[in-house]
């Protein structure tokens, strides 16, 4: 329990702070997730739903330059089977200047790079084989993030994803389209206001 009263706390707190010009800052964090090859088919005969979730967390090692995580799930199935593909790795992003690529007054441009290992694994159903792809993983493709506040920021990436390696077939390949959501947090204030509710919560326990 204390550990989601601090977590509101510091999300209301963050919520409040910064400008539109602060949020890609040397040392904030970046923390999200985003969505992509959503669909669902009502056909008859044949129903159909994929997904694919890529969280990240990352952190801005200079003024518009991110360095994190990622993981990747994604799931496609209908009537002639199963598709799973995964992945886990490193990603950078470079947020192109406002003056130079301003799309509009609370946007930016951004381009994403990313590598690690990735797989991806099918099941079909019927006479056709199995087919599986895993190895390294590369991704780059670019991307517009608009901030509906000055801390968090809705956004829309095209990649490409390319995966080499081994498996009964030897490389994997596809583009893209994915929207989600990335929450900017001034490392050093989201721990000032954590350890200031941390100090509340101590002091009513000693009560």
């Amino acid at each position: 329990m204390k550990k989601i009263v601090l977590l509101l706390c510091t999300s209301i707190g963050l919520f409040g702070m910064g400008t539109a010009s602060a949020q890609l800052q040397q040392g904030n964090l970046l923390v999200g997730a985003s969505l992509g090859d959503i669909g669902l088919g009502l056909q008859s005969g044949n129903t159909s739903f994929s997904l694919s979730i890529n969280p990240k967390l990352g952190y801005f090692i200079q003024d518009n330059i991110a360095l994190g995580g990622e993981v990747k799930l994604g799931l496609a199935t209908d009537n002639t089977g199963t598709v799973v593909n995964y992945g886990i790795g490193a990603f950078g992003r470079y947020y192109f200047g406002q003056k130079n690529m301003v799309l509009m007054k609370h946007a930016r441009f951004f381009g994403e790079a990313s590598a690690g290992f990735s797989g991806l694994n099918s099941d079909p159903k019927g006479s056709v084989g199995a087919t599986n792809t895993n190895g390294l993983g590369i991704g780059v493709g670019p991307g517009v993030a608009y901030f509906i506040t000055p801390n968090i920021g809705l956004e829309t990436l095209l990649k490409y994803d390319l995966t080499v390696g081994f498996g009964n077939a030897t490389t994997y390949s596809k583009f893209g389209l994915s929207v989600g959501f990335q929450i900017y947090l001034p490392s050093k204030k989201a721990r000032a206001i954590y350890n200031d509710a941390a100090n509340e919560l101590n002091k009513k326990d000693d009560e």
